[in-house]
């Protein structure tokens, strides 16, 4: 028995010893099937022309019945010997499911009234070599529907709904930050020098200058120069890449909405993040409580605010912010929360934190006020000694925005920097390094800032209850299989390199 890409091959030739051109290069169609609906009772008789790909056909010998689907939705065919001809209906016989076709027509209602096209003529516009996976079980393996994204977009139209949502999502930041008078601007993924977080870089080599650059981390150190240029408030849509573990909430290339402002603080931003997430909830979601998995998540404004070193006071059972390294990270191996064992004050509370406050984060919830170890970009608190005016925001247990008054005095910021130099040098991977160009901007006076981070995948996983940030990412990053890669003449093949120790986080 042949298989099915054989068949299909088999398919194409009868098209083309018809004198069927298989693979046209357009069709002219009056409307969309939403369109259609829309329109059904002014249509009338009107012959109209509507486009998709077939997703089910069924055959009553002279008659035949089949669905079509465009970006718009489903839309049942109808098709007669009678009405197409003898050949024409020899033709149509050889469509097949996932094969593209336009067809013209008036529209019906079936006995069983189902909006219907009456065909009266139809062009093959692609001829589908692939069969389209069973109705009954569908596409279910997500590793296959990752890969094969094409395929999970056609069979699972909820998977749509999702990406239709996050341009949605995307649409609404841009036009409450553009109506606020903000600047959306554009800065380099190319940088000599990464900066603006804490993680490690993707690296590349530029021939013509002969010179390694780094992927963005994020374009926080470019957006801050704005400023001291003399822009007010600047925005950008950031593609980032980070070389860091994978999880359910890390992608190695993922999108920030960053943002600074001049002549504000952290509690301005943090007025315009609750702001920004609330009306996001109702514009795309259609409310202020949204299910998340066993959560209902309630976006009504205020939000819950927290100290972060109360916090983690509290989880933790015992004062922590006097304590030392050394006592720190005996605290931690008594929670039984894993450090390294050189690991400096910073990086114990972040790993303290993160197992025993964040756990408990669900609801939205701006955790304030983080030690200074930790914020080296951010301006001490103008009250509380060793902590910054900072805040993070929380939901269903994931940290959507961060947020500073923005460290302005370049004298303190080489500090914090050569600082971020000696945890480099004792062994952090993560601390950022010392860019000059950034600290000469800064000498030319960048005015008092509020600046802003919030992680669009992120907030797109919360107001769409999807639960692993590769549901909300068209291709997310996946291990090379065999032959998806083209290794360089001498080289390798990159997914034999990356051996079975490589895994996907």
């Amino acid at each position: 028995m042949a298989e099915p890409h054989a068949e299909r091959l088999e398919k194409l030739q009868s098209w083309k010893n018809r004198g069927v051109l298989p693979y046209p290069y357009a069709f002219r169609r009056t409307h969309n099937t939403a369109e259609v609906r829309a329109q059904e009772e002014a249509l009338g008789e009107t012959q109209i022309a509507v486009a998709g790909r077939i997703m089910t056909m069924r055959g009553h010998g002279k008659t035949s019945f089949a669905h079509i689907l465009d970006a718009s939705g489903r839309l049942q065919i109808y098709a007669r010997r009678d009405d197409l001809g003898e050949e024409p209906y020899a033709d149509w016989k050889l469509l097949e499911v996932g094969d593209w076709i336009g067809v013209r027509g008036e529209t019906f209602r079936t006995r069983t009234g189902e909006l219907t096209v009456h065909v009266r003529a139809f062009e093959l516009l692609s001829k589908s070599l692939q069969p389209l996976p069973d109705k009954w079980h569908g596409l279910a393996d997500k590793e296959v529907r990752f890969r094969q994204r094409y395929v999970d977009l056609i069979v699972n139209p909820d998977v749509r709904e999702v990406f239709v949502k996050r341009s949605h999502i995307l649409s609404s930041m841009r036009t409450q930050l553009t109506a606020r008078g903000f600047l959306e601007v554009e800065t380099p993924v190319l940088q000599p020098l990464y900066g603006g977080a804490s993680a490690r870089p993707f690296t590349t080599h530029h021939n013509a200058l002969d010179f390694d650059f780094f992927l963005r981390i994020a374009p926080e150190l470019y957006l801050k120069r704005l400023l001291v240029g003399g822009f007010e408030g600047v925005f950008e849509m950031a593609r980032n890449f980070r070389n860091e573990g994978m999880d359910r909430t890390h992608n190695p290339e993922f999108t920030m909405l960053e943002l600074y402002v001049a002549l504000w603080d952290y509690e301005d931003m943090l007025q315009l993040t609750e702001e920004l997430v609330a009306t996001l909830a109702e514009q795309v979601g259609g409310a202020a409580r949204l299910p998340y998995g066993e959560h209902e998540i309630d976006f009504s404004r205020p939000f819950r605010r927290l100290s972060y070193l109360d916090a983690l006071e509290e989880a933790a059972g015992c004062s922590l912010r006097e304590r030392d390294a050394a006592a720190l990270r005996a605290e931690a191996r008594r929670l039984h929360v894993e450090v390294r064992r050189d690991a400096e004050r910073g990086e114990v509370f972040e790993a303290l934190f993160g197992a025993l406050v964040e756990p408990d984060l669900v609801q939205p919830t701006f955790v304030l006020d983080h030690p200074k170890e930790i914020s080296p970009l951010a301006k001490d608190h103008r009250s509380q000694p060793g902590v910054v005016e900072r805040f993070e925001l929380f939901a269903a247990n994931m940290e959507l925005a961060n947020a500073f008054s923005e460290l302005n005095d370049p004298v303190e910021q080489r500090q914090r920097f050569e600082a971020q130099v000696a945890l480099r040098e004792a062994g952090d991977l993560e601390a950022q390094p010392l860019d000059e160009d950034y600290l000469r901007a800064l000498e030319f006076g960048m005015p008092p800032a509020g600046g802003l981070g919030i992680g669009v995948d992120r907030v797109v996983m919360l107001l769409t209850n999807s639960h692993s940030i590769r549901d909300v990412l068209l291709f997310p990053a996946l291990r090379p299989t065999s032959g998806s890669v083209a290794p360089a003449d001498g080289e390798p093949d990159a997914a034999a390199q990356l051996g079975e120790a490589g895994g996907e986080g």
